[in-house]
């Protein structure tokens, strides 16, 4: 008679917790107010795992960040700007309306305008990227800026790394802005021999427990830029692994990177900065005898190029709606290459809309990517975009990992955000709009070729039902991807 009573009262008490955990962690979440799918999504996922959720929304969940945009650095670069203005000003007449309301909003969600570039240059694949890359580091002779996601201490790793290495003994300014994730496999070993020769190296968001009152893990630093004498820049899908040069691994991931060389460099280099600062806490006012050579004062060029940024410091999402409003204003043309495609809403009806009134609108994507679970929820849009007329190819030769949108002839888009919540909400990202031919040319040509190893996917494509049903709970999932 004892133990069905105690059963009783554990299971009433389990009970009990059990909803008291639930009240919690849902008012918890609802106080974030982030979008309703979104936050419905944590709850409903969360509540499957009693108590060890709070512990996985503590690391995982979203948060508000802050990072310190250094006024006088962007007031600086603003100074300089006005010369851009007034050499794209006649070019600005002839722009159609809508890239001059796309200008001005991204503009407004990220505060930095519309440059100019010199040259353009699009690189095809890793081997080509690190060539011009390795290139200009080389001819750099007062500073060189890189900042990545994933650094490997592989071939192109440690190649890149004593290069740098050759180039501070020789008096240039180095510093390496690392993710504390994505460049885990860089051990004290690997930097001791750049620290030695007076390289500068930083983590951001350092993963180690006990760093922050809350842990970022789930921010990270996504953007890949380089930038020497804050004349030449890079930025783009491109990391430093071997994993992205056909050179070293035939199976290596199909990907481009732009460079710009002008006064555009100095966004980039402002983006580069602000990172750096936030991430080793280095007073900014140390800066001010370097901003000179930092910041130089450059020719303007005829080629209209926005630098845009983005993450989870700013509730603007300034390279989603540059996208969807790139997608909103194109006429015939609205072709866009992501390895990770987990449309919101906003993005899912422009490409739909733009399709259903006459744009031709491509989306490649790759049809095995790193990812089982994006690559099927990625899957699962496919059925009501080809309805709409969207159509839609699979890059079967290797992963693909390009992330570029070209609208009509006008208006092209390269940088480092896929097409998906995680990069338009949770990760710093950087892309650059290019108004003109001088990069949609190009990156046409690119994604024209890109078909020739693609298989288009039909409407009437056979399909298991397992296969159906994997596809649609991945989509479940689509607002925490």
């Amino acid at each position: 008679m004892i133990l069905p009573e105690l059963s009783h009262e554990w299971k009433t008490g389990l009970s009990l917790a059990w909803s008291g955990y639930i009240a919690v962690l849902s008012v918890w979440i609802v106080m974030q107010k982030r979008a309703p799918v979104s936050t419905m999504s944590w709850i409903l996922s969360l509540a499957l795992l009693p108590f060890a959720g709070f512990v996985v929304y503590y690391f995982l969940g979203p948060q508000r960040l802050k990072k310190q945009r250094l006024k006088r650095l962007r007031s600086r670069a603003s100074a300089f700007a006005q010369a851009d203005v007034a050499r794209l000003r006649d070019a600005a007449r002839d722009a159609p309306p809508a890239l001059q309301q796309m200008a001005k909003l991204g503009t407004a969600t990220c505060g930095l305008p519309v440059s100019s570039a010199l040259d353009v240059e699009l690189l095809s694949g890793g081997a080509r990227t690190f060539d011009a890359i390795f290139d200009a580091v080389r001819a750099a002779r007062n500073h060189i800026h890189l900042e990545y996601y994933i650094f490997e201490p592989d071939r192109i790793g440690t190649a890149l790394r004593d290069l740098l290495i050759e180039r501070a003994k020789e008096g240039v300014a180095v510093r390496l802005l690392i993710d504390a994730l994505g460049s885990k496999r860089i051990g004290r070993k690997f930097m001791a021999p750049m620290l030695d020769a007076g390289v500068k190296v930083a983590l951001f968001h350092d993963t180690k427990i006990g760093r922050r009152l809350r842990p970022v893990t789930n921010y990270r630093t996504h953007r890949k830029i380089v930038v020497c004498d804050g004349r030449v820049g890079f930025t783009g899908g491109v990391n430093i692994t071997d994993e992205e040069d056909k050179r070293t691994n035939p199976d290596a991931y199909h990907d481009v990177h732009l460079r710009v060389e002008g006064s555009a460099v100095r966004w980039l280099q402002t983006t580069f900065l602000e990172d750096w600062t936030y991430a080793t806490g280095e007073d900014p006012r140390g800066m001010d005898d370097a901003l000179n050579a930092m910041l130089p004062q450059l020719e303007a060029g005829d080629i209209p190029v926005q630098i845009v940024t983005s993450g989870p410091d700013s509730p603007m999402e300034a390279i989603h709606r540059m996208h969807v409003e790139a997608i909103h204003s194109a006429t015939h043309r609205a072709w866009l290459t992501t390895p990770y495609f987990v449309p919101g809403e906003p993005a899912l009806m422009a490409l739909t809309s733009a399709a259903l009134r006459g744009v031709d609108v491509r989306l490649l994507v790759p049809r095995r990517s790193d990812s089982a679970v994006v690559s099927a929820a990625a899957r699962s849009y496919f059925d009501e975009l080809i309805a709409a007329g969207v159509k839609v190819w699979e890059y079967k030769a290797r992963m693909l990992h390009s992330k570029t949108l070209v609208v009509d002839d006008h208006c092209a888009m390269i940088g480092t955000a896929n097409f998906d919540n995680r990069s338009f909400r949770l990760n710093f990202e950087v892309c650059a709009v290019v108004y003109g031919p001088e990069l949609t040319r190009p990156l046409a040509a690119q994604f024209e070729t890109d078909l020739h190893s693609c298989g288009a996917v039909r409407a009437n494509r056979r399909q298991g039902f397992w296969r159906r049903l994997g596809d649609a709970i991945a989509r479940l999932f689509s607002p925490l991807l």
